[in-house]
């Protein structure tokens, strides 16, 4: 884990790929545990610390995630989260494929619970959700491309799902077309940029997750 920033009323890290933000069935070790124990520790804090999470990554995707360390941060954060205050981009390795250089894609999100997957469709249809997000392309290389991806809804695994629809699975995403897995079990998608506006002292933030330290990434982030 590591901190990108970190204040009285909020606390930005960066997620390894492979962490979880919140606990779930496989008991591991959730990274809001590991950022409670950091804050405990380096505020000589007695008791409880609180933590809120005001959003989440999908297990194998790294990058910014922000938590909130007051009630007042948690609230507003919620509510900033929920009206698109809170501006996040994507940096996504995909499969190289012919598309335009930029574009928006609106697709209709039907979300398979057994499964853990959503499926795309081009036209509406009962129990689907809007799902939009514009992308551009940032450089290439012989077999793939880096995308720089912005969300304008949060659906589940909206990126993953939409730019494979597209004919750009992300690299390393078994679950939504790649031919093959990453070795450390990651998939190429970083949250990179986080924007908005502090919830308590109203001054503007904005941070950037480093790109992961793998020949491919540095190659294309140049």
């Amino acid at each position: 884990m590591q901190v990108v920033y970190e204040d009285n009323h909020i606390i930005i890290v960066n997620k390894a790929s492979g962490e979880i933000v919140q606990g779930d069935k496989t008991g591991d070790k959730p990274l809001s545990d590991i950022v409670k124990e950091y804050i405990k520790v380096k505020y000589a804090k007695p008791g409880n610390v609180f933590l809120g999470v005001v959003h989440r990554l999908d297990r194998p995707v790294g990058g910014l995630v922000v938590f909130a360390r007051t009630s007042k941060a948690l609230s507003r954060l919620n509510e900033m989260f929920r009206t698109g205050d809170v501006h996040k981009t994507y940096w996504a390795v995909v499969k190289k494929h012919s598309i335009p250089k930029e574009g928006t894609l609106t697709n209709w999100l039907v979300r398979n619970e057994k499964q853990n997957k959503s499926y795309a469709y081009d036209k509406e249809r009962p129990g689907a959700k809007k799902a939009i997000l514009k992308y551009r392309l940032r450089a290439e290389s012989d077999n793939y491309m880096l995308l720089e991806v912005t969300l304008l809804t949060g659906r589940h695994h909206q990126i993953r799902c939409q730019l494979a629809h597209m004919g750009c699975p992300i690299k390393g995403d078994l679950k939504y077309g790649a031919p093959r897995s990453n070795p450390d079990g990651s998939i190429s998608l970083l949250s990179r940029r986080v924007e908005f506006v502090h919830p308590v002292s109203k001054e503007p933030i904005c941070v950037e997750a480093p790109v992961p330290n793998d020949r491919l990434w540095q190659d294309l982030a140049r």
